[in-house]
């Protein structure tokens, strides 16, 4: 695909952003968002939000990024809501067929939240058992077929 940002997606998630920073990161200027407010945003929606390993980050980033894209302002406009919710429901449905679930902790094979806010420090152990990028990957992925067209990117 010309012009993807799915490696830019992986390489912030490869420096040590987390999930959601790396996905929204990597297209929220396309939407008129700078990169630090986009990183700033998403910053606490990593790991599952906040590290309790529920929605994961990735999923979350392409909620987010649908919203800029094209949603709903209007509080009474229900069709455009139905719009936007149909969206993030058919790109969290792709989500999951493609890696089994759009939760952090089934995704990771985790019981429950963690104990501990403390993020993992970021290693070569980390990203060699950790399944993230392939997430984020993913995520990205659908956000280009999604929500960016190619004249876009």
């Amino acid at each position: 695909m010309a012009g993807s940002r799915v490696e830019e997606a992986v390489r912030l998630f490869e420096s040590g952003f987390n999930c959601a920073q790396s996905v929204f990161g990597a297209y929220a200027d396309l939407f008129g968002m700078d990169k630090e407010e986009a990183l700033k945003l998403t910053s606490p929606m990593g790991a599952g939000m906040g590290r309790m390993r529920e929605v994961c980050g990735t999923v979350s980033a392409m909620a987010l990024l649908s919203g800029l894209a094209d949603g709903n302002s209007d509080p009474k406009d229900v069709a455009r809501k139905t719009e936007i919710y149909q969206r993030v429901r058919d790109m969290s449905d792709e989500f999951a067929a493609a890696n089994g679930s759009i939760i952090c902790r089934e995704l990771l094979g985790i019981l429950g939240r963690e104990k501990s806010a403390q993020p993992s420090e970021r290693t070569k152990d980390y990203y060699a058992k950790r399944p993230c990028v392939k997430f984020v990957r993913c995520a990205a992925e659908i956000v280009e077929k999604t929500l960016v067209p190619e004249a876009k990117v």
